[in-house]
């Protein structure tokens, strides 16, 4: 997969490059120092993945993200911890704050490379909805999903992705859709890019969820009303009348 380096800063531009030299999964295709240049690049070279800074002169990582196409992930690189929230905004797969921790890094390289397997092996799923049950077609079949077992559901660009007892599942369709379609008692939407299983959630804080090994960020629009209907109503028992 071919990948960008977009960052002002020479010394992390060095420092991702070197990160990436144990990846020979990933080919970099090119480095500059602010997104317009990276966008008169994409033009006509398209890329599955750009490491990406966040303020930088000119258009910054945010807005340039936004103008990205569905095929592409990004995975941002800032000294800043307070976008982290604003970058599942744009459907990021990681979001990384310098100095770059190598486990880390690894984690976020390890997840493009799966979504980038999923999209190869998927690029046409689809989607049917039966009693209990989720039908998506995949490779020229059906994959039959239970509800009971989809644990939260992911939101990348246009595509949604599935997490399962044990495995992953992708398929055309956006977040949106896909939660109009579910029994809504059950899946709450905590951010523009998640919707969880209530059944899975075990262990929250005010700015996320912790599903298994799985971190899924609460959104600031999305707080509120999960505090109000999970809080409340699946923790807090109801009084009985006297």
């Amino acid at each position: 997969m071919k990948c960008l380096i977009v960052d002002d800063e020479p010394l992390a531009r060095k420092g991702v490059q070197l990160h990436l030299k144990k990846y020979p999964e990933l080919e970099l295709a090119g480095c500059f120092n602010n997104a317009t240049a990276a966008a008169a690049y994409l033009l006509l070279n398209p890329v599955g993945l750009i490491f990406l800074d966040i303020r930088m002169p000119g258009i910054n990582g945010l807005e340039f993200a936004r103008s990205l196409g569905k095929q592409t992930m990004v995975i941002f690189i800032t000294a800043f911890a307070e976008y982290a929230l604003d970058s599942y905004e744009v459907d990021a797969i990681g979001y990384l704050v310098k100095p770059i921790h190598p486990e880390r890094f690894d984690k976020a390289v390890l997840k493009a490379l799966a979504y980038e397997r999923l999209f190869r092996e998927s690029p046409d799923a689809a989607i049917e909805f039966v009693p209990d049950h989720l039908l998506v077609r995949s490779e020229r079949q059906f994959i039959r999903i239970a509800l009971d077992e989809l644990q939260f559901i992911e939101g990348l660009k246009d595509y949604v992705i599935l997490y399962l007892n044990d495995q992953k599942v992708i398929t055309a369709m956006n977040l949106k859709q896909i939660h109009q379609k579910l029994p809504q008692e059950r899946f709450l939407r905590v951010s523009k890019s998640y919707i969880v299983n209530t059944s899975f959630v075990k262990t929250f804080d005010n700015n996320a969820i912790y599903i298994g090994e799985n971190e899924v960020p609460i959104g600031n629009a999305f707080r509120d009303a999960f505090f109000e209907i999970f809080v409340r109503q699946k923790m807090i028992p109801s009084e009985k009348p006297a």
